[in-house]
């Protein structure tokens, strides 16, 4: 399945507790659906090394619409001058 959302591009929630929070996607997990997104879902976690820190949790892909792309990259081959 294709999705129209990526790694890095900017999201706004439309539902749950966060609705209407906008950041960007900092984790895509194509097989389950579900998208990390920075500032967003914060919930906190202990770890044994800094004790107790805050991180954002997986939301639904459903949950949250597209704002604007990544910029993306153009990747063209360079012909070599041979002679």
């Amino acid at each position: 399945m294709k999705l129209k959302i990526k790694k890095g591009d900017t999201v706004e929630v439309v539902a749950g507790g966060d609705k209407g929070k906008k950041g960007l996607v900092l984790e895509l997990n194509s097989s389950k659906l579900k998208v990390r997104i920075q500032g967003a879902k914060m919930q906190t976690c202990y770890d044994k090394e800094e004790g107790m820190v805050k991180r954002e949790g997986l939301m639904d892909y459903s949950n949250v619409k597209l704002v604007s792309a990544a910029k993306a990259v153009k990747r063209t081959k360079s012909k070599a001058k041979s002679k």
